[in-house]
């Protein structure tokens, strides 16, 4: 899926290699030098996502985001900053944020979230009660799960898991992702807890077919379609 993306970064070494990285992927790629010449844009253009930097000059991320909201713009926001610090991600969700990456970033990681962010706000436009991939159906509202038309018996971690696959369905979503979206933003793994879940799923899958769950080596898991 390509994109139009507004970039905001006032390092103008790193928003060039940002441009660099995300038109390898295939996007059209608009940049801002900081908060007030994005308003500008983003008052004449519409983007599928936008990528904030935290730290800029005249109006700094945070309160850029805020003015967003506050007037009504719902278009999907990642952060990106070198802060690290539990505090400082509770405000920028505080703020309005989608998501957040933390500098350096690594282009893989980086467009797997952007991908997911714009997924993320199509499903949640429809008023479809269910989101499916290949022969799985699996509808949020009702937490209920099927394969070939035959439930699936999931526990909570493992429905969490699979709906995050099916609405990225075709698209890598790496391991740092299904933590944040899973186990939460401040959750600390100390085993290979995303792989062991995962192996669980595709045992229940498997028994009414082949395995759906694919492997990025490196990165995470994707659901076959």
């Amino acid at each position: 899926m390509t994109m139009h993306i507004l970039l905001v970064e006032d390092d103008r070494h790193l928003q060039r290699q940002l441009v660099e990285q995300l038109a390898h992927f295939g996007h059209s790629v608009q940049t801002a030098d900081d908060g007030l010449a994005a308003l500008s844009i983003i008052g004449r253009e519409t983007f599928d996502v936008i990528i904030l930097d935290w730290m800029m000059p005249s109006v700094d991320g945070i309160t850029l985001l805020r003015q967003m909201r506050e007037s009504g713009m719902l278009v999907p926001v990642l952060m990106l900053t070198a802060l690290g610090q539990v505090l400082d991600k509770v405000d920028g969700f505080e703020a309005g944020a989608d998501d957040y990456v933390v500098k350096p970033v690594d282009p893989l990681e980086l467009n797997a979230r952007l991908q997911a962010l714009v997924r993320a706000r199509k499903v949640n436009e429809q008023t479809a009660d269910t989101v499916s991939a290949g022969d799985i159906v699996v509808s949020p509202a009702r937490l209920r799960a099927w394969r070939n038309g035959k439930p699936l018996n999931l526990s909570q971690t493992e429905f969490k898991l699979l709906l995050e696959l099916v609405r990225n369905a075709g698209s890598v979503v790496t391991r740092p992702m299904l933590i944040e979206r899973i186990w939460g933003h401040d959750f600390v793994p100390t085993t290979n807890i995303v792989d062991a879940h995962i192996r669980h799923l595709r045992v229940k899958l498997m028994e009414q077919g082949d395995d759906p769950v694919g492997t990025q080596r490196g990165m995470g898991y994707f659901i076959r379609t």
